[in-house]
Order: structure tokens, then sequence, then C-alpha cells
């Protein structure tokens, strides 16, 4: 069979971050894409140019993604601590979840995705602290429920037993 001549970049990023997901920052190579998604090497090579900047394209889409995604979270969920662990449910539920989330944490070293991962973190925080009261005190509650999200995120990927959301707001309050 022949192979296929274009495949959209979001198919492309998506099999690489499932190559992330799989076997981690060493799994990405352009033969393990290329075998991944029915496209020859070299047009990756053309399309990318290095395996840093194949990387590079899919977790900056991710992010664009996230994004959207919590655009959409902010607007539904409602101005008080419920609507704080609304949003951090819906961000975490969505399509590919904490999962994904995770992965967008592969490549720190990379100042732009760094710079990415700060913008998004301060956005929610704030997000957060609006939900939970405004001003300092609430600024510095969301800064505290978006850490104990994330540590809830990376235990529940390796088994860990969670905490309730909406308990860490109680708490909180």
């Amino acid at each position: 069979m022949a192979r296929p001549r274009t495949i959209p970049d979001g198919d492309v990023f998506a099999a690489i971050r499932a190559l992330l997901a799989q076997g981690g920052d060493k799994a990405v190579a352009f033969s393990s894409v290329a075998r991944a998604t029915g496209l020859a090497a070299p047009t990756l090579v053309q399309r990318y140019g290095t395996r840093e900047g194949m990387v590079k394209a899919a977790l900056l889409s991710a992010w664009d993604a996230l994004d959207n995604r919590t655009d959409q979270a902010e607007a539904a969920a409602p101005l008080n601590g419920k609507g704080a662990v609304a949003l951090l449910k819906s961000l975490g539920e969505q399509d590919s979840g904490p999962d994904d989330l995770a992965l967008l944490a592969v490549e720190f070293r990379d100042a732009e995705l760094r710079a990415r991962a700060e913008s998004w973190r301060a956005r929610v925080e704030a997000a957060l602290a609006t939900r939970l009261g405004g001003g300092a005190k609430g600024q510095e509650l969301g800064a505290i429920l978006f850490a104990a999200w994330q540590g809830q995120a990376l235990w529940a990927m390796a088994g860990g037993r969670s905490f309730r959301l909406k308990d860490a707001v109680k708490r909180l309050g």
C-alpha cells in the first residue's frame, strides 16, 4: 500500500504526543513518527526541519488547544468556590485530560514552551483567584489550589489515591 502524501499537522502532532506518552522524549524520532503516521521520514524532515522542531511544533499545538479549552472552561465556571473546582475538573477531564497536561511539561528547556507554561499557569491561578474571592488572599488560594490540582494529576497517573478538590477548597476557605 502506498504511503499517504499528506496528513494534516494535527494528526502528526497527535501521533507525536502519543509517542511521548508511551515512551517519553526518546520515543520520538523521524522514523517512529513516520511509522505512526505513514508519512515518509524525509517528508517530516522537510515539514519540520529538525526532530526538536517537530516535537516543539506538536507541543505548541497542544498549548494552543489547552488555551482554547481554558477559554471554554473559564466561560462555563461560575464565580464561586464551586466554580473553581468546576474549572479545574473541566481542564482535567476534557479530550486529553491530565495526561496531556503532563506531556506539555516534557520540554521546559525551550524558552518559548516554558513561557507558554508559565503564562497558562498564571492565567489559571488568576481565574481561580477570581472564583475564590479575589485580592491577595484569593491569589494565594488560587496558587495553592492550582498546585494541589497539579499534584493530584501527577499522583493519579502514578496510581496514587487522590483527594477531592472540593474538600481542598473547603479547607482553604
